[in-house]
């Protein structure tokens, strides 16, 4: 009988970064999942059974396993990048609008003597709209009545008085909002009107920095001036 031989040879380390395609010390997550899985398969194989060898479909699944997990760890960096190229586009188109007017979410108005500007969101349009000016106490200063209003963002103007007909002092006030329809109370929720400052990005996306002093995405912009 011919014996058969094997050989206590291990591959070496410029082979295992050949098959690996290592080209720096430093290894990614793909880098290090190939480099054990080649380590494995050569030492399983190298001390496999002469008699009883693997089988080529057990080769193959093994290595469609690393293919798929590789695959995988290739397409969630591919998101990562897309995602980073989406906001940093995003933040340029952003950039815009710095030096416009918006309408966003919020219930303040600010006068200097000559009053000044807000707005109100209508989902499904209302047959009558008051909007009812405060200030800090929450004395009520004025009570605007705006008629019916179709749906939408409504840009509104307040006059600066008092409803006894004075100037109201300068500074902030808040604002409610009151909506109906067919005598049924409708949604109506307020927006302040802010000029955008600057743009910056952030971990939750791209934030749009006001005059207010407050920060908010793009998607809350419901109109820009």
């Amino acid at each position: 009988m011919t014996a058969i031989q094997t050989t206590s040879s291990s591959p070496t380390q410029a082979l295992l970064d050949s098959v690996n395609g290592k080209t720096s010390a430093t290894k990614s997550n793909v880098d290090v999942a190939q480099d054990r899985f080649m380590t494995l398969l050569v030492t399983q194989m190298k001390n496999q059974d002469p008699l009883n060898p693997m089988d080529n479909a057990q080769v193959t699944s093994q290595m469609a396993q690393l293919s798929t997990v590789t695959g995988i760890d290739k397409l969630n960096s591919t998101v990562e990048a897309l995602m980073s190229n989406m906001q940093s586009g995003q933040s340029y188109q952003a950039a815009n609008m710095i030096g416009h007017s918006v309408l966003v979410p919020g219930t303040a108005v600010t006068t200097t003597g000559a009053g000044g500007y807000f707005g109100v969101d209508l989902p499904i349009g209302a047959d009558k709209l008051s909007v009812t000016i405060k200030d800090s106490a929450g004395t009520t200063i004025r009570t605007l009545n705006f008629g019916a209003q179709e749906a939408g963002s409504i840009p509104l103007k307040w006059d600066g008085f008092a409803d006894d007909g004075s100037v109201a002092n300068t500074g902030n006030y808040k604002f409610e909002v009151a909506a109906t329809i067919a005598g049924q109370t409708a949604s109506a929720d307020g927006l302040n009107y802010a000029e955008v400052m600057s743009v910056s990005n952030s971990t939750s996306g791209v934030k749009l920095n006001l005059s207010n002093l407050a920060s908010v995405s793009t998607t809350e912009v419901k109109e820009i001036f």
